[in-house]
Parts: C-alpha cells; structure tokens; sequence
C-alpha cells in the first residue's frame, strides 16, 4: 500500500448499511466488500489493528417503520438484526483475503455468531484478527454511531473512523447548497454546539468526555483508509478535543 509507517495502531472503522450498498438501492455489493476488505487486509499486514461497527440501512431502518406505526423498539431490534447480515457478509469478505475474522454480537445469536465480551474482542484484536461488531449496543433507541463511539473506547482504539459518501463534514447539505463549506478540523464541542449531523449528540458526548478523535471521510475513494491511518494527505474532517493547555 505504502512505504510510510501506520500513525494509528488501533482503529475503529463505523461503517454505515449504506455505504455497502454500491450503485445499488438496496442490498449488499459484492464489489464494495471485496474492495473494502482488501483495505483491511493493507492495514492488518501493516499491523494495524481493526475494529468494524457496521450499520443496516441497507437493508432495514426501524425509524421509519416506527413513524409509520410500528412500535420503536420493535424496529430498532429489526434494525439491529440487519447489522447481523451485514457484519456476516463482511467477515465473509475478509476471509476471502486471508484474514482471520470475528463477528461479534450485542444480541445473543449463538448459532450465528460470538456474544460482544471486551476482553475476548481485544484478544482477538491483539492475535491479529478483525473484530467486526454487530447488533449497536444491543438496545433500542440508541444509533450504531453510539454503539461505534463505545466500543472505540472500550477497545482502546486511537480514532474512530466515520466512513461517509461525502468528504468530511460541512456546514450545510453540500448537495443541497452549493455555497456549503467544508471543515478540515473541528473540536467535539463546535460539533455539539453547531448541531452539525454528523453523529448524534450520544456518540459525540461519549468521544469528546473520552478524547477520542473522530475522522469523517469519503469511503468512496478507494484506498482513503489506508491513506488516513498512514498519515497521508489530510482526508474528510477531523474532529478532536482542540489545543490542550500548557499546564496538561
């Protein structure tokens, strides 16, 4: 991939349903796994420890059934249980390249796949193997972007990296607004503050209290991963605790 040492040891990579999703409206592309998983295969090779949190709006969101009538705790355990099938179908792509892979649950699905048990995910992370985390926290009413923001903190990743279709976080809708502009570096609380929709205020607070930076970039561009974690260029936006003080 590149000659330059990674700058990140440990990551935590939150991918949404959609991002899966190609050119397509629905489902799972068989070409963005391929590709994605070769991304990680780079990183892992670079010894680079991965954590993947994937989401299921490809497949299903209970939001919008539960604005339709459904009950909002049912839909959001069906949103959970299509992060499942996500998360197989990456762990299926990952060994396809050689890697070793673990889908691990928040919700009890034994024939399937491992329960989520911190410590068994960082041994599996320190014996070489990408940990893909399914099924958000395991309850309702809380996003995959919540379930990304904790379990970063509790694997002790270095970033938590946001995959998007746009290149970092701007100030409005830039397909709405053409005068919307592009940040390159913003802290937790300007996000906060400025309700930017880049993650909900949960996962944001979470990150901020636990200084975890953020990074919202493009997982379109082929090969912006492994340019991110090697240090190259300056992708999408990064969102930190600021300058600290002198006296810390």
């Amino acid at each position: 991939m590149t000659s330059s040492p990674p700058i990140y040891r440990r990551i935590l990579l939150k991918l949404s349903g959609e991002a899966l999703l190609g050119g397509s409206e629905f489902g799972i592309s068989g070409d963005v796994l391929a590709r994605l998983a070769d991304e990680i295969a780079g990183l892992v090779a670079n010894g680079v420890g991965v954590t993947l949190v994937v989401g299921g709006g490809n497949i299903f969101r209970g939001v919008g059934l539960s604005g339709r009538g459904m009950d909002r705790v049912t839909g959001d355990q069906m949103g959970m249980l299509s992060t499942v099938i996500n998360a197989l179908a990456l762990q299926d792509a990952l060994e396809k390249t050689g890697l070793t892979a673990r889908v691990m649950s928040a919700l009890r699905i034994n024939e399937v796949c491992e329960d989520y048990i911190r410590r068994r995910a960082i041994r599996h992370l320190d014996k070489g193997r990408v940990v893909v985390l399914a099924a958000g926290t395991g309850n309702p009413f809380f996003t995959t972007d919540s379930a990304a923001s904790l379990r970063a903190v509790e694997v002790g990743a270095e970033i938590l990296l946001k995959a998007t279709k746009v290149d970092g976080i701007y100030s409005a809708d830039p397909a709405r607004e053409d005068s919307a502009q592009r940040y390159t570096h913003l802290t937790h609380d300007e996000v906060i503050d400025s309700r930017l929709q880049v993650m909900d205020t949960t996962a944001m607070v979470l990150c901020r209290d636990n200084d975890m930076p953020i990074r919202v970039f493009n997982v379109q561009r082929a090969g912006e991963i492994g340019r991110i974690v090697h240090g190259i260029g300056d992708a999408g936006t990064l969102v930190d605790s600021g300058p600290k003080d002198k006296g810390q």
